[in-house]
């Protein structure tokens, strides 16, 4: 094997993980669990408000 096949070989890996990890990132299974991460940043928030 020379070095070009073990190149193009390594190339199409990493192409191959990152459509998984970007169909992962979109899937429609992931998406109320991305949202509520998204949300913890907010939720001191409402902490703070009902002490005040």
């Amino acid at each position: 094997m020379t070095i070009g096949t073990f190149q193009a070989y390594y190339t199409l890996t990493l192409f191959v993980i990152m459509i998984g990890i970007i169909g992962w990132a979109y899937s429609k299974r992931n998406r109320s669990s991305f949202d509520e991460a998204a949300d913890l940043v907010f939720a001191d928030e409402s902490e703070r408000t009902d002490k005040e």
